[in-house]
């Protein structure tokens, strides 16, 4: 169910008519915060362009954030470990309370899907996002758990559900 404030904010399930305006916004702020592909981040990811099809898996979800109708952010869960992924907003849906919301879709979402536990990889760059992760209740763990290829996100966190 979509989710709609006086700002005209709207969450949404990711639809397939929404990978290109997603990926241009992860593109978009990547480029803002110097995350580039050559470091492992998101950007150098193959499935950029089709978010739609990688969360549209059993046990994924994938919301984006629509302002003034126009797709500005985003968030999914996926994986055997619940990962919080690809969490990207565009400048004028910052401060407005729309990752913690997104956040809690997607903590609850992994909640309904038997998850235990929620793991999020960033950067120190995007110190904003690291102090959320810590409010949600995010611990800083001393490394990645597997192998995600985000090779200069040296922050992991992990957070019992």
């Amino acid at each position: 169910m979509p989710t709609t404030s006086a700002d005209a904010i709207r969450v949404l399930p990711i639809t397939p008519a929404d990978n290109n305006a997603i990926a241009q916004v992860i593109r978009r702020v990547s480029a803002e915060f110097g995350l580039t592909a050559d470091k492992g981040y998101t950007v150098s990811d193959p499935n950029l362009d089709h978010l739609y099809e990688l969360y549209s898996q059993p046990r994924s979800a994938y919301w984006v954030i629509e302002l003034h109708g126009q797709l500005a952010g985003g968030s999914g869960a996926n994986e055997e470990v619940c990962e919080l992924q690809k969490m990207y907003f565009l400048p004028e849906l910052r401060g407005r309370g729309v990752a913690w919301e997104l956040a809690q879709r997607a903590l609850t979402f992994a909640r309904e899907q038997g998850f235990r536990q929620c793991y999020l990889e960033t950067t120190t760059t995007l110190d904003r996002a690291i102090a959320l992760y810590e409010q949600l209740g995010f611990c800083h763990i001393a490394g990645p758990m597997g192998n995600t290829g985000h090779v200069d996100c040296e922050v992991t966190m992990l957070k019992t559900l």
